[in-house]
Parts: C-alpha cells; structure tokens; sequence
C-alpha cells in the first residue's frame, strides 16, 4: 500500500496534468510537467523526439532487460464544457474522484508510470537489473501506434506495458483497427440529362451491396473481425445539379491476429474486380486511409491507418512472471483483452514485442461527459506497475 506521502504525490501529478489541456498536436505543456516531474526524481534523462513525445529514462546498476512504460498524453476534446457537472479541466476532487478530461484515458495511468518508476528506483536506489523507460505519446486519439514507432526505435524495449484503462486487469491483447476507403469514379454531367454521365453514387451504392456480403473472419479469443460501413461521401457536393463524377466510402475493419494489409483488402477487391468484368462504366479504388496530422513541435506526423491486432497466452512465461508478481503484491487480476485499440498494434502487432495492458479506470468512462478516475484505482495501480517493474526487471 502507498504511504500517504506517495499517494498525495501521484494524485498532484495527475491533477497537474489534466490542468494542462492537451488535445493531439497541443501536448506540449503536458510534456513539460513530465520532464519536471522526471528531472526532479531521479530519471537519468529524459528526451523530446521530432513529434513530442516524451521518453524518460532509468538505468538499473545491473545489466537487464528494458521494459517501456507507454501511456498517451493527447486527450479527445471537450464538445461542450457546460454540460460536465465540474470544470473539465480543473482536476477538481469529490467523493473520492479526480474529474476532467483526460482522468481515465489516459493521464491517471500516465501519472502513475512515472510515479511509479521514481519510486521503484528510489526504494532499490537503483539497484536492479535492467532499464525503466516512461514514454509520454503523443497523437495516440489521431492514430494509435504511429508515434510510437519512433518511441520504440530509440528504446528498442524488450517489454512494453501499455497504461490503457483496464479496470486494474491485465490485458493481453485487443483486436486492431482499419480505416478502409473505397473510391468510385464517373461521369460528370448536368442532372437534367443523367445519361450523358456516369454516377459514381449509382456505382459506389453497387459495390457496397456486395460488400455487405463479405464475411470477415471470426477468432475464439477475440472475436468478429467487423467491416462496417461508416460514412459516404460524394463530389461535387452539395451537387446543385451536377452528376456526381466521384464517391467516397469509408470502412472500420476490426483486425484479428495474423491478419495482413493484402489480406483484408483482398476480398473488397475480389469483389470490386467482379463489378468491372461485368460492367464497363464501373471504375474503383480501394485503399487504406491516411492520417496526416502537426505536432505541437511543427512536424508533421503521418501514416496509414492499418494497426495490427496482437494476443498473448496467458501461460507466456513473461505473463506469468507478472501474475505472480501482481498476486504477491495483494493483486487478483483477471487477464483478458482489450476491447479497443492501443499502442500495443505497434508493439505487438508491427514490432513483436512482448505486451501487456493494465490500467486504472473502467473502459467505458473514456471519451464521457464528466469522466473520472477515482483515486483508488490511481494509487493501487502505481503498486500494480512497481509489482510488474519487479517481476521485469530481475
């Protein structure tokens, strides 16, 4: 259990930080309180890449493993402040919750790493085997794992803990996320003679209905690889009596293991390629989308939006050896996964590092209206993290 001191220190830290509104690419201050925080306790150094996100790091006096602590700093904006029963940003306390933006996806979980990791450090004075680093990321709402691969290309860490809420279990895996555009191409013309054209909406409507078709692979752990369909869009738009010569349809796809770029496009363009056989106005496209978003340092970051799903077993040695630690330390988590997408598509999914989640707060609290963290979950998941640096780190 935490003493009093150190509780106060973690809950100030989170406090501090839901203060400092971060919305993806204005994570800046937030970065600054955490290399404060690290400077004045201890970490060895403490880094800022080309994208802003933040690295701190503690070297053990022993040789080891390094184990990556990974928590996002960037929040979902607040749509409508008046509708929250206390000030979104004020980090303000009532009934044992520390409400605001931020509080459960995810700076409490950011908070507690570091905290977490200073104390470890202090308690052992630096004696253990091995290398702690704490990465606060940046851009992770936009899309999740892109900027983590510059994090993990620095580290190069042999474990990855990802703070995403959890509810104090430890996740093992989660499906990944695809962001699928298929294009329709036609004719422009005037709408009073429609046959002089080609209407790309007609045609993109045509394709979907096969689509629906589709049945995406099914996994007994993780479940249904979804395709649903989620937005269309079409140009000229508004048309003001124009054909439309352009459409553009938007896909989420649900990712299982195993599953590769080429793999899930195939089936979308077995079926596209059908259409065109048999008709020869039909013309399409179909991709993956792409996020272009600045940093609050002035880069651009940029990817596709294809982030891997990834699972572990629960018997893995490294899974165990964190059970064990997490049981010894007054811990029963359940182990299960993710239900959304994290970090980890990179770790796990592109770099094949192994990963775990465990995180205070319930998932469903992220992204609300009044969302919370309460404080403790806050200070029983900075034992949590201490409890796995131990069972890491030997």
């Amino acid at each position: 259990m935490l003493n009093e001191q150190r509780s106060h220190e973690v809950i100030a830290l989170c406090q501090k930080l839901i203060q400092n509104k971060s919305y993806s690419g204005q994570e800046n201050e937030a970065a600054a309180t955490l290399e404060s925080y690290m400077k004045e306790n201890g970490f060895d150094d403490v880094k800022i890449d080309e994208y802003g996100n933040i690295i701190g790091h503690i070297q053990g006096s022993q040789k080891g493993p390094k184990i990556l602590f990974d928590g996002h700093i960037d929040t979902v904006p607040v749509e409508d402040a008046g509708k929250w029963q206390y000030p979104p940003f004020a980090a303000e306390i009532h009934d044992g919750k520390i409400y605001g933006r931020g509080t459960s996806d995810m700076k409490g979980a950011v908070a507690a790493m570091v905290s977490a990791a200073a104390f470890f450090s202090k308690d052992l004075k630096k004696n253990f085997a091995g290398d702690i680093y704490l990465a606060g990321v940046v851009h992770e709402e936009c899309f999740e794992g892109v900027a983590a691969r510059s994090i993990s290309e620095l580290v190069k860490p042999d474990y990855v803990v990802i703070g995403e809420a959890s509810n104090l279990n430890l996740k093992i895996g989660q499906r990944g996320r695809a962001e699928i555009v298929l294009e329709s191409f036609g004719k422009s013309c005037h709408s009073a003679n429609p046959d002089k054209g080609i209407n790309a909406v007609y045609k993109i409507c045509q394709a979907v209905e096969k689509i629906k078709n589709i049945q995406p692979p099914h996994h007994d752990v993780l479940g249904d690889g979804i395709l649903e369909l989620t937005d269309i869009k079409s140009s000229p738009y508004p048309g003001a009596s124009v054909v439309p010569d352009y459409c553009r349809a938007t896909y989420d796809r649900r990712l299982l293991t195993g599953e590769t770029k080429d793999s899930v496009l195939e089936p979308i363009q077995n079926v596209i390629d059908d259409i065109m056989k048999t008709d020869n106005d039909a013309s399409y496209k179909v991709s993956y989308a792409v996020g272009k978003e600045k940093c609050y340092t002035g880069n651009i970051i940029e990817g596709e939006r294809f982030f891997p799903g990834w699972l572990y077993k629960k018997d893995d040695d490294f899974v165990e050896n964190i059970m064990d630690e997490l049981n010894k330390a007054g811990f029963s988590p359940e182990i299960t996964q993710y239900n959304f997408c994290t970090n980890g598509s990179h770790y796990a999914g592109e770099a094949n590092i192994k990963t775990i989640g465990m995180g205070p707060s319930k998932e469903n609290i992220a992204h609300t209206v009044d969302e919370y963290i309460e404080i403790d979950q806050l200070t029983k998941v900075t034992q949590c993290y201490m409890a796995i640096m131990k069972a890491l780190l030997k």
